[in-house]
């Protein structure tokens, strides 16, 4: 995840409360705040909540991505 901001790409913002992750997965307010499908392993990673993969940088492409 990129805390910073600083990765080029789309991003968008979530709270630090792992039950809020869920919940905008589960609602697809990622989708459409990205404007495209999250795949199936990063929805996976963010239902896990925000200390899962933190530092992974394939993962935080993804997020500023929007793959």
């Amino acid at each position: 995840m990129d805390t910073t901001g600083r990765i080029a790409g789309r991003g968008a913002y979530l709270c630090a409360d792992g039950s809020c992750w869920a919940t905008a997965v589960k609602k697809r307010a990622l989708d459409r705040a990205l404007s495209t499908r999250l795949p199936d392993e990063l929805r996976a990673v963010l239902e896990r909540g925000p200390n899962v993969g933190r530092g992974s940088a394939d993962e935080a492409k993804a997020v500023s991505h929007g793959a």
